[in-house]
């Protein structure tokens, strides 16, 4: 699964047109599903409506399942919000730990336990300790994924393969944990984890969905090296001087796909990043 960029335009307005486009692509391109106002959609900065809109937008293009992200670091607006995901036609949410506010591990359980009880869809929890502040513990997630019907996911950025682990060997066997970082999703397959949610998937998502079917028939060697060859995408994806999704928008606009700019305050595109982006792509897919 890909989690999308979010297409603006020039004047920095969703591209309605171009998400349909850029989704639709992402589907021919091996994509299972994809997760669509997630951090990488710059959720942060769209408005309730502006989220709303791209998940009917996003639905209406294509016939994958569409997983959105409805979370916030405050409760009762992410239940709203989270509330308004089924009328759009979205099969799953995704819910971000409570970020900045740094609560305490009672508080994160509370807030998943309120936001969760405003639908019947899946909910998908994503641990980002890096974005949030905060770690969701393991003890946390193994009781929402116990006591909560619907909480039935990890998207797991915690950075810690030693750990998830442990949560698997711990989780129902109905619990699915999805990597939150594409460089750790072989590591994370290795311990249990059964796919990706990536962002350098935008532009490898066929050799990525290569890798996984080749750990998932045994063939340890060829996911190796299948991991290789996306490292430099994953080196690429992200980074200070162009945090994601910056690198991702300017790989797209250099392969001629709907991405537009990023919204303040990711700051400007450094210069020259899309001709180092053609460069990845072309190392990815030599002729």
């Amino acid at each position: 699964m890909t989690a999308m960029v979010t297409p603006f335009d020039d004047a920095g307005d969703v591209d309605h047109e171009g998400t349909a486009t850029l989704a639709r692509w992402l589907v021919e391109q091996g994509n299972d599903a994809l997760v669509v106002t997630g951090t990488t959609g710059e959720a942060s900065c769209l408005t309730d409506d502006e989220q709303v809109a791209v998940w009917h937008t996003v639905r209406a293009a294509v016939d994958v399942p569409v997983i959105v992200g409805s979370g916030t670091n405050d409760t009762r607006h992410a239940a709203e919000l989270t509330g308004r995901a089924a009328a759009t036609g979205a099969d799953a949410v995704l819910l971000v730990a409570p970020y900045y506010n740094r609560p305490s591990q009672a508080g994160i359980e509370a807030h998943f336990r309120h936001v969760a009880a405003a639908t019947d869809l899946p909910v998908i929890l994503y641990d980002i300790p890096g974005r949030t502040g905060r770690k969701i513990s393991d003890d946390v997630i193994l009781r929402l994924a116990r006591d909560v019907t619907n909480v039935v996911a990890l998207k797991d950025a915690a950075g810690s393969p030693a750990d998830t682990a442990r949560l698997i060997a711990t989780a129902p066997d109905s619990f699915e944990v999805y990597s939150g970082d594409d460089s750790l999703t072989l590591p994370l397959l290795c311990v249990g984890a059964v796919g990706v949610i990536g962002v350098a998937t935008h532009w490898c998502a066929p050799v990525m969905a290569e890798m996984i079917s080749s750990f998932s028939k045994g063939d340890g060697a060829r996911a190796a090296e299948l991991n290789a060859r996306m490292i430099e995408s994953f080196d690429f994806e992200t980074g200070d001087a162009a945090p994601n999704p910056i690198p991702t928008k300017a790989m797209l606009r250099a392969l001629g796909l709907p991405a537009g700019p990023c919204r303040l305050p990711l700051g400007p595109t450094p210069d020259g990043l899309e001709d180092t982006a053609l460069e990845v792509h072309r190392r990815l897919y030599p002729a």
